[in-house]
């Protein structure tokens, strides 16, 4: 199997892994019968930005702690249906997946649904936090390298493929950042040998945007501009 097939296949792997066991019901969700003046409480108490409404277990959308604090407390939490948002997770989801809704409906609570739209439990921020911290990404020692390239050049496997031909282990990569033109990629190296990984980037046009101080090229450019600044000076 070649390198990047290797790489790509624990990737993968990886990002499969099953999270469900982070699927919490320590709150029960919210009846929709319930009334504001309870949910208001219930919000007192917690720190959730959202969180779910159902109805006969079947899930209608998640109430904003937000929008709560504006209704009539002799309500019920029904009578605001116009305002539930309707986001959630299923419970097959990748969790990069379930990351990319927290982000998008800037909450700290994400409900769980089966394929029946049942609800089975909910999400927290930071139990996917926690997670994403025991990924080898974070948890290796190594060192990290910002590269940046067109995107019309732009190649996961050509990186993977600079980085193993000089003996170096790639334990992780994401893009950090892109316009019409560029595109960053943030990388996560094992130890190994950082200024010829950095120097061959450089050798097929990728622009280093981390700075090193192992990277011979521009070490050599400050001795060099040192050198004529005494020169111009004398």
């Amino acid at each position: 199997m070649h390198n990047f097939d290797y790489f790509a296949s624990n990737i993968l792997d990886y990002f499969m892994t099953d999270i469900t066991d982070y699927i919490t019901n320590d709150f029960k969700a919210i009846n929709s019968q319930e009334t504001i003046a309870v949910v208001q409480d219930f919000f007192d108490e917690l720190t959730f930005s959202h969180f779910p409404v159902i109805e006969e277990e079947i899930y209608i959308g998640s109430i904003a702690s937000d929008d709560v604090e504006t209704f009539s407390t002799d309500k019920k939490i029904i009578d605001y249906k116009y305002s539930f948002e309707k986001f959630f997770a299923r419970t097959n989801m990748i969790w990069l997946d379930v990351l990319e809704i927290f982000a998008k409906n800037h909450t700290n609570l994400v409900p769980v649904l089966d394929e029946t739209n049942k609800y089975v439990g909910y999400y927290e921020m930071s139990d996917i936090i926690n997670f994403f911290h025991e990924t080898p990404f974070l948890q290796e020692t190594g060192r990290v390298i910002i590269v940046k390239k067109r995107v019309i050049d732009y190649s996961i496997s050509q990186i993977c493929q600079i980085v193993e031909s000089n003996d170096g282990k790639l334990l992780g990569l994401f893009i950090s950042a892109t316009d019409v033109e560029n595109i960053e990629v943030t990388l996560k190296l094992g130890m190994g040998p950082i200024n010829e990984i950095i120097q061959s980037f450089r050798r097929y046009n990728y622009e280093i945007i981390s700075e090193h101080l192992e990277d011979n090229y521009i070490n050599t450019l400050k001795e060099r501009s040192d050198y004529l600044d005494k020169y111009l000076n004398i």
